[in-house]
């Protein structure tokens, strides 16, 4: 089949690498000139484990193209997707500017049948808004709009795309439906389901998805909150909930909040959705409210044990990325925590894989990135984990105690079991569960640091 992906962002680059690699002849669309030149040479703009072989593989076999050109781009196609950002405006809702303006583009250009897809996350009755605006130069006969959401998890986009768990589909329309199914049956033979819709619940669907996924996050960080209060440990908690077959064992992992591209703009335009419909959807709106406060929860206890002036400490952040395989930092908590503990006068020495290049874009020199994890140690008074990356599971826990001033590890993801951390004699804090080595509190130093410290044993 022949399609056109218009936006090679996240969304668009996965969308049409994938559809080339089931056969299809992919033309990709960007006014970026300077990426399209990359993508060209098989260079991905974006980390995505697994996309690269997949692009170069594709392009080579000229099944994956890429054009600044709309209407080159376009000629040929019959489905056509449209995969553009669409960000949160500034009271929630999301901005369809970019969509509304390609749509309004492709009514001067489209001469023959074409299927126009929403692949971007859009509010319920956007399916109707680029109907409307293609109609005002289009015979309906010529088009037809559908909504297809994407259901992406970054870090496992591509294995998600060739084994979606379900393919969700908005359409009226017989002929666009008939289009659809053809283009998504080599994705589903395992049987897993293509769900056929009308546009406004394909498009709920979406954001009904990310917040509920959004609400499970939050309520297991209130909770672990709570067991920190009652001297409960969240884990077991955890698994404790995660064995009833009606509530099940994912997205129930404490931590310091969630960020990304879909999660918090989703929530933010879904609960906006609502107040358009006069309706106040309670549960969303505090759903926003916990994750903001736990994203401030880390830095909130490196102050409590170091106290409110940090001048002259030194933190040390493993993990800046929003998750683990990727190097989004869109809304990432650890961009929260460098913001407070520059704030509070503290130096920051930072490390993580792949998302140092996009914060360094942020904060310039404000920061130290480091080589690697452990030259982020190097005079620092305390380390943070904020991204649990593979590497940092089982580190050289020697090499950590002898490096840093203080053998202080604040921990954002519960990396690390608390036996191990009292075997080491590191003070740990982590989220949900009980501070080990607590009495190490009263020796570490709160005004300038100090050579001179207790390492329990791990000399």
């Amino acid at each position: 089949m022949q399609l056109a992906i218009i936006g090679t962002g996240y969304v668009g680059l996965v969308t049409g690498t994938c559809f080339a690699e089931t056969g299809n002849n992919v033309m990709c669309i960007d006014i970026n000139e300077e990426k399209i030149r990359q993508l060209k040479e098989g260079k991905s703009p974006i980390y995505e484990p697994g996309l690269d072989i997949l692009l170069e593989r594709n392009i080579k076999e000229k099944r994956l193209q890429f054009t600044t050109s709309l209407k080159d781009g376009i000629r040929d196609a019959q489905v056509i997707f449209l995969a553009l950002p669409t960000p949160p405006g500034k009271d929630g809702a999301a901005d369809l500017q970019f969509v509304l303006d390609v749509a309004d583009q492709l009514g001067s250009l489209i001469t023959s049948y074409k299927v126009i897809v929403n692949k971007s996350t859009v509010p319920v009755g956007t399916a109707e808004k680029v109907a409307a605006v293609l109609a005002q130069k289009l015979d309906r006969s010529l088009f037809d709009v559908v909504s297809n959401p994407e259901f992406l998890r970054e870090g496992v986009a591509v294995e998600d795309f060739l084994k979606p768990d379900r393919v969700v589909i908005g359409t009226s329309s017989d002929r666009a439906k008939k289009l659809m199914d053809e283009l998504y049956q080599p994705f589903v033979r395992q049987g897993n389901p293509i769900y056929f819709m009308d546009e406004r619940s394909s498009e709920m669907t979406k954001y009904a998805a990310n917040a509920y996924l959004a609400m499970r996050i939050s309520f297991m960080n209130e909770m672990a909150n709570l067991c920190e209060k009652a001297g409960a440990n969240v884990d077991w908690v955890r698994v404790g909930i995660g064995s009833d077959s009606r509530i099940g064992k994912r997205f129930l992992f404490p931590g310091v909040g969630y960020g990304g591209s879909c999660f918090p703009k989703d929530v933010q335009a879904l609960a906006q959705t609502a107040r358009e419909m006069d309706y106040e959807y309670r549960i969303v709106n505090t759903v926003m409210q916990v994750n903001e406060l736990q994203k401030l929860r880390l830095g909130r206890k490196i102050k409590e044990l170091f106290g409110s002036d940090l001048s002259g400490k030194t933190i040390a952040i493993w993990g800046l990325a929003f998750k683990p395989e990727t190097d989004d930092i869109r809304e990432a908590p650890a961009l929260y925590l460098i913001d407070e503990l520059l704030e509070a006068g503290a130096r920051v020495r930072a490390f993580d894989p792949e998302a140092m290049e996009n914060v360094k874009r942020i904060y310039g020199n404000k920061v130290y990135f480091a080589g690697d994890q452990y030259d982020a140690l190097t005079g620092s008074d305390a380390l943070a984990i904020v991204t649990e990356w593979s590497e940092f599971r089982n580190p050289d826990f020697k090499r950590i105690g002898d490096t840093l001033k203080n053998p202080v590890i604040f921990d954002g993801r519960n990396v690390y079991a608390l036996e191990k951390m009292e075997e080491l004699g590191f003070y740990y804090e982590s989220i949900g569960r009980k501070i080990v080595h607590e009495p190490l509190k009263d020796r570490i130093p709160v005004s300038e640091p100090t050579l001179i410290r207790d390492r329990g044993h791990m000399d």
